[in-house]
Order: C-alpha cells, then structure tokens, then sequence
C-alpha cells in the first residue's frame, strides 16, 4: 500500500484505452464546449443590449446561463487537456477545484430554476405586487443567495475530503468524481454516505420541492383564468418544466449508474452516464428559452439582423 503522503496527483484512467481516436473526441469535444459557450453568451448579450429585457425573469436566466458556462468550462477544458496527455495525472488542488466547481454548479442549477418559478409564480398570481416584489435589488439579492446557497452545500457535504488521506490515485472516471476520490481514502469515513444524503437533499430535493410547490400553485391559478393567460403561462413556463425536467433524468442516471448499474455496463456508458446533465443541459437552455420565448425570439432577430 503507497504511502498517504506520496499522493500528491490522481490518474484519470478512463482515457487510457482511447488510441488513435483522441484527435476524433478532442474535435467533438472542443466543438461541442465552444457552441455552448457561444450560445449562452450570445443569449446574455442579447439580454443586455436589449432594455425590453431588462426584467426579472431575464435577469435570472442570464445567471443561469452563466451558470452553464461555469459548469461546461469545470469539466471540458480537463477533458480536452487530457486527450494528448501521456500520463493522465491532475494534481490533488486542481482535483479538489474541478469538484467544488463542478458540485457548486448542480445546486446552482436547480437554485436558479427554483428563483426562475418563484418568479413566475408572482407574476402569474400576484400580478399587480409582480413590481414591487421583484424588483431589481430582490433579484439580485436573489441570484446572490443562490450562489452562496450552493457554495455552502459543497462545503457542508464534502468540505471532508480536503482532509482524507489517500492510499491510491486511480481514479476510473473521465474526470474527478467525488465517490471514486473517496474509495482511494485508507479509511472510507463514515461521513461518506452521510455527504451523498445531505448533497442530494440540499442540491436537490429542496429546490426540486419549492419548483414543485410553486408550479402546483401556478396550476391551481391558471385554471380559474382566461384562455389567453393559460396561453402566456404555458409559453413562459415550459422551458423551466422542460429544464426541471431533464435535470432530474440526469440524476436518475447519475445515482443508477453508479448504486446499480456498475458491473453491468460497458465502462463507456458508465462514464458518460454521469455526464448526461454537463453534456447536455448547457446546450438545451440557451435553445430552449430563446426559441421558445417571444421576446428573447424577437429580440435574436433584431440584434442578428437588423444590426447590420
């Protein structure tokens, strides 16, 4: 067994079989995170130039396009810096920030979408308290607490692996995952399941709980209205629907591949399973909430074309 003090860097074992193929997955992958960026970015300067979108609603959905980027820009970098490594390594601090970027940034997701159906739901049920209530200080009193909500759930589920000691440095994964870094501890701490619990409480049951309340009340309003407002709450609410949604198929696939699933799928899908969310949802927010929203639509319009 190595000695706990040699570990001062992880090997990511995952790339090891990738041959000839790296150059193949380094274009994909590096064109694949630069759409991202580039989209998300696009939607918050269209947000931005524009002042008819200088309202609430896209003042939280530019955060949570930011948010998108700071997850995409936690993992793919890594992945893309690994493709032509030999060894595979990351030292310990640059592990332990990838995690805490990459575990501060699911909390924020669904924070944000939480905010984002908060919003709606005063809009919708208290329309004529909609400008005193979210008015511009709130929501970025809001947006702040979101973030420093999702920092201190990182902190209080895994503030504990800073302090393990490692008799190992393989990690099976494409990047640093939590669960592998701590099975390479000497002693697995009883803090481990401990940490899974609370991360999946704070991080998700509890802001998947205050969206489902929210939308339930939502629901219960737009029954009793008119045609046209059932109309304009479905149009403004179901990408945040579409968003919630598939944020939880991600988690279903990140908790079946790693509880159920491990010794009965090939290694590539157990990677890539757990990446579902990073690989997908910074792309479908940015699509969803600007093809799906009038405004947004026909702002697009207006600063690709009539700009010129």
């Amino acid at each position: 067994m190595e000695n706990s003090s040699e570990i001062v860097s992880f090997v990511l074992a995952a790339y090891g079989n990738i041959g000839g193929l790296k150059y193949l997955y380094f274009i994909i992958i590096l064109v694949w995170y630069l759409s991202i960026c580039v989209a998300n970015t696009v939607l918050i300067v269209v947000i931005r130039v524009d002042r008819r979108l200088h309202e609430p609603m896209y003042i939280l959905l530019c955060n949570l396009c930011v948010n998108e980027i700071n997850a995409s820009t936690s993992l793919y970098p890594l992945l893309l810096s690994q493709m032509f490594s030999d060894s595979h390594e990351v030292t310990v601090p640059w592990c332990f920030l990838q995690m805490c970027c990459l575990y501060t940034s699911a909390p924020a997701e669904f924070c944000s979408l939480a905010a984002m159906a908060y919003d709606r739901y005063i809009s919708i049920c208290h329309p004529l308290r909609y400008n005193v209530i979210m008015n511009t200080e709130r929501v970025f009193l809001l947006i702040l607490l979101v973030w420093l909500y999702s920092f201190l759930s990182f902190i209080f589920s895994f503030s504990f692996i800073f302090s393990l000691k490692f008799c190992g440095n393989i990690i099976h994964n494409a990047y640093c995952d939590h669960q592998l870094i701590i099975r390479l501890s000497c002693a697995v701490p009883i803090q481990s399941f401990i940490s899974n619990i609370s991360f999946l409480l704070l991080s998700v049951f509890i802001p998947f709980s205050l969206i489902s309340v929210t939308y339930m009340k939502i629901l219960r309003v737009c029954r009793k209205t008119s045609k046209e407002n059932k109309q304009k709450a479905v149009t403004t609410c179901t990408p945040q629907i579409i968003s919630v949604s598939n944020l939880f198929v991600g988690c279903i696939f990140y908790f079946i591949d790693f509880k159920f699933l491990v010794s009965q799928v090939p290694d590539e899908v157990r990677i890539i399973l757990p990446m579902y969310v990073l690989i997908f949802q910074p792309m479908l927010t940015p699509f969803m909430y600007g093809f799906k929203l009038p405004k947004i639509r026909q702002s697009y319009q207006r600063f690709l074309f009539e700009r010129k």
